[in-house]
């Protein structure tokens, strides 16, 4: 499949004005994606857990314009209008153009909201994106004469959100998705995510993410500035190829239940993805002294109990501790006594993995 396959025919329909509201979640990557080629293709593929709290609410509104020759739009985030957000934007919009050719027809009001506290320190560029993707997807179908069946709505709309967000793309369905070419996993694919194909075992239903927000302020380097750096990074063929071997382990894993292979699996990821960050040209470092701090205690924590606890990072300060739904009751106590002490304003939310449909339209 190419690129042009999301190329639209001509619009069979006009339309006035209206609105489309649509809910999206986040994502949180087990193998990680870090390197990217041109148009925001990945060096190798990822797998996540999608997250059933964390979620941007978008609202969609459009009319038609005199002119079609610029984009315009306004952008809200919780009844406030954010200008700042207005350049991300417009290069979103200038990457989907030839996808939705309607853009320039029509003025935008653009509402968004999140579950969670923008200022938390947790990424909204996923369920952001991602939501709005899908605003897009219901104005191109309301354009056209035919249905378009779900399975191209949404895949569609995963190869869109990739181009405002890479990790977007694994937010548009539920539970365990994939994203990236991988040679054991058929239909995989480096322009959208894909739901996992294989069996998951019932260890990973229901499975819990309490993420620590230990720096809720801006990372001193940008994901898209960090992707960069892999281009000449010295270590970066082999984290590829490490990637895609984490991936083939992953589905013997995820068959069989084993908790302590995941546990290194996902453990390893978090702490190579920092790696590749402390060893690039120039080199940065986004833990903090209470990541690891974190870190450490839940080490400690999982050889005195025998949990099945472990931890995961995105590219920040932040952790993510997962665990099975059955020690809920007992890692949130160790949370609460051990953990949230490191973080900003003892702050933390506490998610689980959405198995079901996750984008929801309102």
């Amino acid at each position: 499949m190419t690129e042009e396959h999301f190329i639209p025919k001509t619009y069979s329909k006009t339309l006035e004005n209206g609105s489309f509201t649509w809910s999206s979640p986040s994502n949180i990557a087990l193998v990680k994606y870090w390197g990217k080629k041109e148009h925001q293709i990945p060096e190798n593929p990822s797998v996540s857990f999608t997250l059933d709290y964390c979620k941007t609410t978008t609202t969609l509104s459009f009319s038609k314009k005199e002119n079609n020759d610029t984009f315009s739009f306004d952008v809200f985030l919780e009844n406030e209008q954010k200008d700042d957000f207005k350049p991300k934007i417009e290069t979103f919009f200038k990457r989907i153009e030839s996808y939705m050719p309607f853009l320039k027809d029509y003025h935008f009001k653009i509402e968004t909201s999140n579950s969670f506290p923008h200022s938390s320190g947790i990424a909204s560029s996923a369920s952001g994106m991602s939501a709005l993707a899908l605003c897009l997807m219901s104005v191109e179908q309301s354009l056209g004469e035919v249905e378009v069946t779900e399975a191209y709505f949404n895949q569609k709309a995963s190869f869109l959100s990739r181009l405002g967000s890479g990790s977007a793309c694994r937010s548009i369905e539920g539970d365990v998705i994939v994203w990236g070419t991988h040679q054991e996993i058929d239909g995989s694919s480096d322009f959208f995510g894909i739901k996992y194909p294989f069996d998951v075992h019932q260890n990973f239903k229901n499975y819990q993410d309490s993420i620590l927000l230990v720096d809720k302020g801006e990372k001193q380097v940008s994901s898209t500035v960090g992707h960069n750096l892999m281009h000449d990074h010295p270590f970066a063929e082999r984290r590829f190829e490490q990637a895609h071997e984490n991936m083939s382990k992953l589905i013997s894993i995820f068959k069989t239940g084993d908790l302590d292979a995941f546990i290194k699996i996902v453990e390893s990821e978090a702490l190579t993805l920092h790696a590749m960050m402390m060893t690039s040209m120039p080199y940065f470092i986004l833990m903090k002294p209470n990541t690891l701090e974190i870190i450490n205690k839940i080490w400690a924590y999982r050889i005195e109990t025998n949990s099945k606890v472990c931890f995961t990072l995105d590219a920040g300060a932040n952790v993510h501790v997962l665990y099975p739904e059955s020690e809920k009751e007992s890692v949130m106590e160790f949370i609460k006594n051990e953990l949230v002490t490191h973080c900003q304003n003892e702050h933390y939310i506490s998610d689980q993995i959405g198995f079901g449909a996750n984008q929801i339209q309102l």
